[in-house]
């Protein structure tokens, strides 16, 4: 995408939407785009496919400007670019067969190869059991992985998913997400996604764009930008998650002194605040803590406390540091 714009409404009531963004996705990748409600993320996506069309700019896929086709080569060019929905948007007359068969006959494919190209779709997400239930007869996690089968249907380049897991509860998110993972590897299909939970993309993307305003604020390795933000909307949007009630704000006026630490990879494993306090004086309480993990990488981010003599503190922040954690102290606090 480079340079896009897109507005609604015209004159003085006109409404940007879109501001200027450039962004590239590499062939293969899960790229996530996040921000707050109204940052302008679904208009983007849609922007891939020309379902909504820029103002200015242009579009390439695979090597293609799709802005510069006429409507007949746009056609031929979506049937690349498969979609997955928040709301699914399966038909409630046809089975679920016959959903992901849908795209297949408008390509004039004989019965025989739909039905065949349907079932095996449908073995791919674990839906064979429920080929000729109707969306009615399905639950939520069960109904996406039908709008994936769909989407699957012409062997598109690339998926885009808008909001896919957001209608979901945690257990149900989680295993679509394994799922798109397991296309992502055995199919290569690039995945482009929007979403404003954390979670979606610290699970399984590989890059991650944040958006506020229309625009992209911040963008990079997933790992890199949400350990390290440099961003204030990333890192509201970080707050939001890890410390919706402040964290150490009630713990900030007990004396001693407040740092925040981050670990990550190989020194996650490593009990280094215990190992870090022995032979001093010094006493510390967690305030805060999260621990997780970005894709395969485990990571931490904790608030502490720590009580003792000036002198002994610094020595355990300094092997704190010594030990491959990242230590913010209160003069940078």
């Amino acid at each position: 995408m480079d340079n896009l714009c897109k507005s609604y409404g015209s004159g003085k009531h006109a409404v940007t939407v879109i501001d200027h963004v450039s962004m590239e996705v590499t062939k293969g990748e899960i790229f996530g785009i996040i921000g707050q409600s109204g940052a302008g993320k679904s208009t983007l996506l849609r922007c891939v496919n020309l379902l909504a069309r820029p103002d200015s700019g242009s579009v390439t896929v695979g090597g293609v400007e799709l802005t510069r086709l006429n409507t007949r080569e746009l056609q031929a060019q979506r049937r690349k670019i498969g979609m997955i929905f928040q709301h699914f948007n399966l038909l409630s007359t046809l089975t679920a067969r016959d959903n992901v068969a849908f795209p297949l006959r408008l390509e004039g494919l004989s019965r025989q190869e739909i039905r065949r190209r349907a079932d095996e779709l449908l073995e791919m997400v674990g839906m064979s059991a429920h080929a000729d239930k109707y969306p009615a007869q399905l639950s939520g996690g069960q109904k996406q992985r039908i709008g994936i089968a769909r989407a699957l249907a012409g062997r598109p380049d690339v998926l885009l998913c808008d909001e896919a897991t957001s209608a979901l509860d945690q257990e149900t998110t989680r295993s679509v997400l394994a799922l798109l993972q397991d296309i992502n590897r055995k199919l290569g299909v690039t995945i482009l996604l929007v979403t404003h939970e954390i979670e979606v993309v610290r699970a399984i993307c590989d890059r991650v764009a944040v958006m506020q305003r229309g625009q992209i604020v911040e963008s990079g390795r997933t790992a890199d930008l949400l350990l390290r933000p440099g961003h204030p909307a990333t890192r509201e949007l970080l707050r939001q998650t890890e410390d919706p009630d402040g964290g150490d704000a009630s713990g900030s006026d007990a004396g001693g002194t407040i740092i925040r630490v981050l670990y990550s990879g190989d020194s996650a494993g490593k009990p280094a605040l215990s190992e870090a306090v022995r032979g001093t004086s010094v006493q510390f309480v967690i305030l805060h803590g999260t621990v997780s993990r970005i894709r395969d990488v485990p990571y931490g981010r904790m608030t502490i406390r720590l009580t003792g003599p000036s002198g002994e503190t610094a020595s355990v922040i300094g092997r704190l540091r010594e030990q491959g954690w990242e230590v913010e102290t209160p003069d940078v606090l």
